[in-house]
């Protein structure tokens, strides 16, 4: 078994029942299991385009799965929860990424793990420190890339 962790968010729709059933619809399938879950956390969009705010969490997963099969099965959860990849960076249903697979470097086409900009991004550390803080991404401690960024808009909702 493999830990990993995946980022998830949602800025259409009922944004909760849309991560709680991706949550459930992971850890439903076969070679992976749900061990960790983050707060909800409301965060304003990310990216060029104007959109409404997110809904953002991370879980933790023990796997059997290989990375690229664990993307496939994030990818098909967002399809079959209305995601279009219509615009860059646009608003979606759902967004599920792959973060960390275990101590695992990858930089295939499509995937590349640690995911390139997760140490940029407050949606994504916050959760993830929640539920993971002895983690490290390039060598440092979650806590340390959280000092450079701005997270005054990230406000905690509560439990999934």
């Amino acid at each position: 078994m493999t830990e990993a962790y995946l980022g998830l968010g949602s800025n259409l729709g009922d944004r909760a029942a849309t991560l709680r059933a991706a949550i459930a619809a992971l850890d439903a399938s076969s070679g992976v299991r749900v061990t960790r879950i983050s707060s909800l956390y409301e965060t304003p969009p990310w990216g060029p385009v104007p959109q409404g705010p997110y809904l953002n969490a991370c879980i933790g997963v023990e796997t059997t799965l290989a990375p690229r099969q664990l993307l496939d099965l994030g990818l098909a959860i967002e399809r079959d929860h209305g995601r279009e990849r219509a615009v860059r960076w646009g608003p979606r249903t759902l967004d599920i990424d792959l973060l960390l697979f275990g101590d695992t470097s990858l930089d295939e086409d499509g995937l590349i793990v640690p995911h390139p900009r997760m140490a940029e991004r407050a949606f994504v550390l916050v959760p993830l420190a929640e539920i993971a803080p002895e983690l490290t991404v390039g060598g440092e401690a979650i806590a340390s890339h959280l000092v450079g960024l701005d997270v005054s808009d990230i406000a905690k909702i509560g439990p999934i």
